[in-house]
């Protein structure tokens, strides 16, 4: 899905985000990331921005209050347990709501694919792709890519184009179907030349997988089975959680799954020992990681994190203050 005919400063995908853009908001995000506290705060000083959250969220809420309140934003939270979503009111309605009130930007996680492009449209705001449905996690992508260049030794942090992660392998493991992680990361990073390895069962990561929107350079994301085959190959091990508000209808053997695939320390050690180990969270201890991985030196769990909070400051300026994304560019 193209995003052109949507205001300028939307997030909706990665699929169509040039590398110029994706070079400018990590350029953004280290500029402001390095900037004092007060001026930080001028940039976006009384602007409005909503937070439209119709699944629960820890991470990616609140990094994104954080950020727009460190950038001197007035923020407010619409949940579709604590509002008018609950007796039933659309997207759409609530979109033109919020904008009456005087909304200038909308942060959206939604439970369909597709619903941001929707509310895009019918508001004429910029909107910010939160995770919508299974579909993309534009933003994440984004934080799991500065995490990468920050983690893996050797890399050119500086350069962002189409050779920066060349020789990377990135192993995404677990429920691939359902993760609009996996989805944005496998569009994103073959662009600077990193390999993705998906792994997972059949039950979670299915033969046809590559058509379902799995979209990178040809041969750049393949799909592996072993888990240890393809930690042997790997710079990154990402792993993500078992859905299981998703797994209707799916029959998964959980015992059977935490044998194949937890990330746990003998298998990290004896296959991938110096392999940078992320996670998107929420993370479910002893299921697909052991505690020990997550809290070992190889995590950069926790790294994701901050990251998240940094780029989505930029990913807020890129949307409501374009002349001062140009000037945190340059």
């Amino acid at each position: 899905m193209k995003t052109s005919g949507y205001a300028a400063g939307s997030l909706l995908t990665v699929a169509d985000l040039p590398m110029d853009e994706v070079a400018a908001i990590l350029a953004a995000t280290e500029r402001i990331e390095r900037m004092a506290g007060a001026d930080r705060a001028r940039m976006l000083a009384g602007r409005r921005i909503a937070l439209l959250f119709y699944e629960s969220s820890t991470r990616t809420r609140t990094s994104f209050e954080l950020a727009a309140k460190s950038l001197g934003a007035i923020t407010t939270l619409v949940s579709d347990k604590s509002s008018s979503i609950e007796k039933g009111e659309s997207l759409k309605d609530t979109g033109l709501t919020l904008r009456a009130l005087g909304a200038e930007c909308i942060i959206l996680r939604h439970a369909n694919s597709g619903a941001p492009y929707l509310l895009a449209k019918a508001t004429g705001l910029p909107v910010l792709n939160a995770g919508d449905g299974m579909h993309e996690h534009p933003s994440q992508a984004l934080l799991d890519l500065r995490t990468i260049l920050t983690r893996v030794p050797g890399l050119n942090t500086r350069r962002i184009d189409a050779k920066t992660l060349a020789g990377v392998t990135v192993v995404i493991t677990g429920d691939i179907l359902h993760s609009r992680v996996a989805r944005s990361n496998a569009m994103l990073l073959p662009k600077l030349g990193a390999k993705v390895l998906l792994c997972g069962p059949k039950e979670l990561l299915p033969e046809d997988a590559l058509g379902l929107g799995f979209v990178g350079n040809t041969g750049s994301v393949e799909i592996e089975r072993d888990f240890d085959k393809a930690l042997k190959k790997a710079q990154v091990a990402m792993m993500l959680r078992i859905q299981r508000e998703r797994l209707a209808g799916l029959e998964l053997d959980v015992a059977d799954y935490i044998v194949r695939y937890q990330l746990n320390e003998e298998r990290l050690m004896g296959s991938a020992p110096d392999t940078v180990v992320m996670h998107p969270g929420p993370m479910i201890r002893g299921l697909e990681i052991a505690g020990e991985v997550a809290d070992a030196p190889n995590s950069a769990i926790e790294d994701q994190v901050r990251h998240g909070l940094a780029v989505r400051t930029a990913l807020l300026v890129r949307a409501l203050g374009l002349g001062g994304f140009e000037s945190v560019t340059s």
